[in-house]
């Protein structure tokens, strides 16, 4: 089977080199308008017309509307272009496949943010300030504020691969987990709840974790209503799209105390502009939405696609497969 693979992705020489030999074979098509920026929408390209394979980040309304195109991968965990019911009915009718990569991101971006769950709970942030402050030593303070994390109740927002994999990694803490997806069926060691039940699933928890993505449901999904619901002093964390929480909001809730600390790693405006309110909010925590990140990143998403492409080609089911 000889294929026609078009993509966007501008990958160092070394995962190119992969790339290549990875879909040896078959025509490999880069295209004119590779990118290296990720969260951007691709611009129609005359070229995919002829491809039956996408990879990077093509144009969701080229992609929907080229009968010749079989498969598109994405090499980002997110997909909120492609996240409509008209691409998803449209690639369904036809019997074509879209994909993303969010099993390579799973791991950092669980790992990301159980290390700001312990963080907070042993009260590192304050020792670190105090280090780079008048170096005061706050024994009494640090060490009776502290808490474990063991037996806490955990909300998560959306249950996907990356809360799968926080999940498996807060399993030893014996967290009590309770999930919020659109399908209810059950999952091991989580209690998964239906939307309706989120205000209560909030006054439960002692931390709320967003991982919701970004579409027209989501859209400031944790809002000023929801926030109220939350259990007084409840930690609140956002790894998913910066579009979900309505962050004049949070600002309130943080400064009212209805929030005690809150972890943020993805927002409205990226980058955020420097005279953000968010950056001075007390008790918020800012990473440059770096959650994701690791170094092999690129290597990583290559390996996927190529991986994937085998299945593809042999009828196998592929991995992190959405249609």
């Amino acid at each position: 089977m000889n294929l026609t693979i078009w993509c966007n992705a501008k990958f160092p020489a070394a995962e190119m080199k992969l790339l290549v030999e990875g879909t040896r074979g078959h025509k490999l098509v880069m295209s004119e308008k590779a990118t290296t920026a990720v969260l951007a929408a691709g611009a129609p390209d005359p070229a995919l017309e002829g491809a039956d394979i996408a990879f990077g980040q093509p144009n969701a309304a080229q992609c929907l509307a080229s009968q010749r195109l079989r498969w598109v991968e994405v090499n980002t965990a997110g997909y909120t272009r492609f996240d409509t019911p008209e691409f998803r009915e449209g690639f369904s009718r036809r019997g074509a496949s879209f994909s993303n990569v969010s099993t390579v991101f799973a791991d950092p971006c669980a790992q990301h943010v159980l290390g700001m769950m312990l963080a907070l709970c042993r009260r590192l942030h304050p020792s670190r300030q105090d280090q780079l402050g008048d170096h005061s030593w706050h024994y009494t303070e640090r060490r009776f504020e502290s808490q474990l994390l063991t037996g806490q109740t955990v909300l998560l927002l959306g249950f996907g691969a990356i809360s799968r994999r926080l999940a498996e990694l807060l399993a030893p803490f014996g967290v009590t987990l309770i999930a919020v997806r659109r399908q209810t069926k059950s999952e091991r060691g989580v209690r998964i709840i239906p939307e309706e039940l989120v205000s209560s699933a909030l006054g439960e928890a002692d931390h709320v974790i967003n991982i919701l993505p970004e579409n027209a449901s989501t859209r400031n999904y944790v809002n000023a209503r929801r926030l109220a619901c939350c259990k007084p002093g409840a930690r609140f964390y956002n790894i998913g799209r910066g579009t979900t929480v309505d962050e004049r909001a949070l600002q309130e809730a943080l400064r009212s105390g209805r929030i005690s600390e809150a972890y943020l790693d993805v927002f409205e405006t990226e980058p955020l502009p420097v005279d953000h309110p968010l950056w001075t909010t007390p008790n918020c925590y800012i990473t440059p939405h770096t959650g994701g990140g690791r170094r092999d990143q690129d290597e990583a998403v290559v390996r996927h696609f190529v991986s994937n492409l085998e299945a593809f080609i042999h009828g196998r089911p592929m991995v992190d497969r959405i249609i």
